[in-house]
């Protein structure tokens, strides 16, 4: 998991930089189980148009898979001016930082909200020398572009995905 800071309120402000936003006005806070019908309201807004273009969007076994990776992961909400409108799930192993999800409402996409998060990802990588690896529905071409603008280069796929990789700097 990647390392985040805690101040006093339990949530961690994402450094400025060029992002349109100021430190106060984003941070990244832990999930709770009262988060998981938010999570899977964002995941469903945000990705639900590529996941029917490939296997049609069932809601039963939507939220049996939700429920299993809620269960399982280190899921974080993120926040943007004290509103909830994303979430992230990151894996940390001795070899790399991976990226299982991340999810912006899609009013909130746009404004550099993901690419803070996944600068933040990066820079704790960087700073252990490993890679930040993740996969990409190849019909979320807006998710690729947005990886590689990143400096996320294609690793590898299969089927239905693309898979990754930002090696350190």
């Amino acid at each position: 998991m990647a390392q985040f800071r805690h101040n006093e309120r339990g949530i961690d402000p994402v450094p400025l930089g060029k992002w349109r936003f100021t430190v106060r006005q984003l941070s990244v806070r832990k999930a709770y189980a009262s988060d998981s019908e938010f999570v899977f309201a964002v995941k469903e807004a945000a990705f639900r148009e590529y996941v029917e273009q490939i296997w049609g969007w069932d809601d039963s076994y939507q939220r049996q898979l939700h429920n299993r990776r809620f269960a399982a992961q280190d899921f974080r909400i993120i926040q943007f001016r004290e509103v909830d409108v994303g979430f992230l799930a990151i894996s940390h192993t001795s070899d790399t930082f991976k990226v299982n999800q991340l999810f912006i409402r899609p009013e909130y996409q746009g404004k550099g909200i993901g690419s803070a998060c996944m600068t933040r990802i990066i820079d704790d990588a960087n700073l252990e020398q490993k890679p930040v690896v993740l996969q990409v529905l190849k019909v979320n071409t807006r998710g690729i572009a947005f990886y590689q603008r990143l400096g996320f280069t294609i690793a590898g796929e299969s089927a239905t995905h693309v898979q990754m990789e930002k090696l350190p700097e």
